[in-house]
């Protein structure tokens, strides 16, 4: 019978390596040392970029063909990534995403995020009953107990919600909980969920075009322990629109940075108060290049604002 590891082989082989431009493997060609991060509550070491699964992850979940999608998780697991973060509100992007894993004989070795929420963004309380029962289906779509962690997405009823994962996490079904946003009106609102609340993480947007976390959040969260997923590290469209016809600075080569999707990763995952940034996207190529900002060198705090300045610059 073939082994998970040469199954993931061949299919990489067969497929997403054949579509990657030389230039994204040459971190690999010099076999540069993987980024880690450890989270705070635990100690715990993950890989420092994973995969998101909204925007065109789940553009492509919900149509017929998912086989970009099953090449984008062998590109992410040969690269050594694991963390996948997902969301039932997400369409089907937590379904599809646990039948390739389990396919590709891998769910086990993933660091499964997603999240929980039934009260939606404009407020309302959340049914317990509604939210168990959403729970449990992540449980039944991803097919991994524990869960390695569930957060109130876009702090829907966090009083409801989060005490539902606390229950959770004493009960040891699930491992980690947290909150998230990305809506600049739930900011003063998430700053006192990391002062109070006994979150493992947050998930949040940040990039090297809008850092209004580095004020108070992310120095928060680093003072309390608490981990940080990092989501839009590229502004979703924005830097791309930016960088436009720009080719990126020959000094990136001073921390390992040879994409603009490595330069801007890079710099987010400087930041000391980040564990993972989680970019979405359904194709391996970029899946590749992504992995790519997790390896080798990353810019100190001089280094970080010339990033800015030059980017801010275009």
């Amino acid at each position: 019978m073939i082994s998970r590891r040469d199954y993931l082989k061949l299919s990489l082989a067969a497929g997403a390596a054949l579509s990657v431009k030389p230039g994204l493997l040459w971190a690999e060609d010099r076999q540069l040392e993987l980024i880690t991060r450890a989270i705070p509550s635990s100690g715990e070491r993950l890989p420092a970029v994973g995969l998101g699964s909204s925007a065109t992850f789940a553009e492509v979940a919900r149509s017929e063909d998912v086989e970009a999608l099953r090449e984008v998780f062998v590109a992410m697991f040969e690269k050594r990534g694991r963390v996948f973060d997902t969301a039932p509100g997400y369409g089907a992007s937590e379904e599809v995403a646990g039948q390739i894993a389990s396919e590709l004989g891998i769910t086990e070795d993933i660091f499964w995020a997603t999240k929980l929420n039934v009260a939606g963004r404009g407020g309302g309380s959340a049914d317990p009953d509604e939210a168990r029962a959403q729970i449990k289906t992540s449980f039944e779509r991803i097919g991994k107990a524990p869960l390695d962690l569930i957060q109130v997405h876009n702090l829907g009823d966090v009083p409801t919600q989060l005490g539902i994962l606390n229950e959770l996490r004493e009960e040891e079904r699930v491992r980690y909980i947290g909150v998230t946003t990305t809506f600049e009106q739930q900011y003063e609102q998430l700053e006192e969920i990391v002062g109070n609340e006994p979150v493992d993480f947050i998930g949040i947007d940040y990039a090297i075009d809008n850092r209004f976390m580095e004020e108070r959040i992310l120095p928060m969260a680093q003072d309390r322990g608490i981990g940080v997923l990092v989501y839009a590290p590229f502004g979703r469209t924005r830097l791309w629109e930016r960088v436009s016809g720009h080719d990126v600075p020959e000094w990136a080569d001073e921390f390992d940075a040879h994409s603009w999707a490595q330069f801007f990763l890079k710099f987010v995952i400087s930041h000391p108060a980040v564990t993972v940034a989680t970019p979405a996207t359904s194709r391996a190529r970029h899946m590749i290049d992504n992995m790519g900002g997790a390896l080798g060198r990353l810019p100190d705090e001089a280094m970080r604002q010339r990033m800015v300045d030059h980017i801010e610059s275009l």
